[in-house]
């Protein structure tokens, strides 16, 4: 027979329970943010997923901020009305420079970007401190990087020069799965031309969606170069928030996690071409409405 206390042990522990178990909540314009995701998966495998392409106003970068914005908090709130989420990974560069310390602000679960983690990785690589960074129109006019580049320096106690340079275009060549070939070298050749110039030896790729295009990057810039993807830096930044807010699930517990996979465009071309991307996990998706 249970004790009161016994029972309001076993309450407590329930709600913990429940708690831990809410998933990550994550989004995307499109398919970039999965290089956050595969990087989550593989850190953090017994954590439950949801994750949010925006393909229907894909891509991002060249919209209006206001408009970006807009999009960011319709989609954050989302998956914390909708999903329950208990973290949310704003897995775009383009939403995170504009959209990150509102959702901060606006949402009662932690928000975290990709921006700063990518900041810290670039500024940590650097041997001769000249860095650039790479990224859409709209994350490259924000400004985002300029301040987290600085701020990771004035942590390090390093003076870092910075060229920061939009690449319309990347993007587009992604979504269409065009990752290789003489049209994506000719722009990458062209778009990276100032960079090379700028003898850097340290390159972020600023938008989720270039890991996809650093094989043609790493040709165009050399080997010299070293290429930074944040997707690593920003899932161990996952797990530290995950402890911190003690929401972590437990790994004792010994279950795999659950991931599940939306768009807001056509779902049938998400699910195949997300999966070349992802990987297994992306098994099907589903369809989440703009409202």
């Amino acid at each position: 027979m249970l004790t009161d206390f016994d029972v309001g042990e076993g309450v407590a522990l329930s709600k913990m329970n429940a708690q831990v178990d809410r998933p990550i909540g994550m989004f995307d314009s499109g398919f970039g943010g999965l290089t956050v995701a595969r990087a989550v998966i593989d850190l953090l495998p017994n954590e439950n997923l949801i994750y949010i392409g925006d393909t229907a106003r894909y891509p991002y970068g060249p919209k209006p901020a206001g408009d970006v914005r807009s999009f960011a908090i319709e989609l954050a709130t989302s998956l914390v009305g909708d999903f329950n989420a208990k973290l949310i990974v704003v897995a775009c560069n383009t939403a995170a420079s504009v959209a990150l310390s509102e959702l901060q602000s606006l949402l009662s679960v932690p928000v975290i970007g990709v921006v700063e983690p990518g900041a810290r990785a670039l500024v940590n690589t650097t041997k001769n401190n000249r860095v650039a960074v790479i990224g859409t129109i709209g994350t490259i006019a924000s400004g985002a990087y300029e301040k987290a580049v600085a701020g990771a320096s004035r942590e390090k106690s390093s003076d870092i020069s910075l060229i920061a340079t939009a690449c319309p275009g990347f993007v587009e060549f992604v979504e269409r799965d065009e990752t290789s070939g003489e049209a994506v070298t000719q722009l990458a050749e062209k778009l990276l031309a100032p960079i090379r110039k700028a003898d850097v030896d340290a390159l972020l790729l600023g938008c989720t969606h270039y890991p996809y295009l650093s094989q043609v990057i790493g040709r165009v810039m050399g080997p010299d170069v070293k290429l930074i993807n944040s997707a690593d830096a920003t899932a161990s930044v996952v797990r530290d928030a995950l402890a911190k807010n003690n929401i972590a699930r437990s790994v004792e517990r010994g279950v795999q996690g659950s991931h599940e996979f939306y768009s807001s465009g056509d779902v049938r071309q998400f699910s195949e071409l997300g999966r070349r991307f992802l990987g297994p996990e992306l098994m099907s998706a589903k369809h989440w409405q703009i409202k």
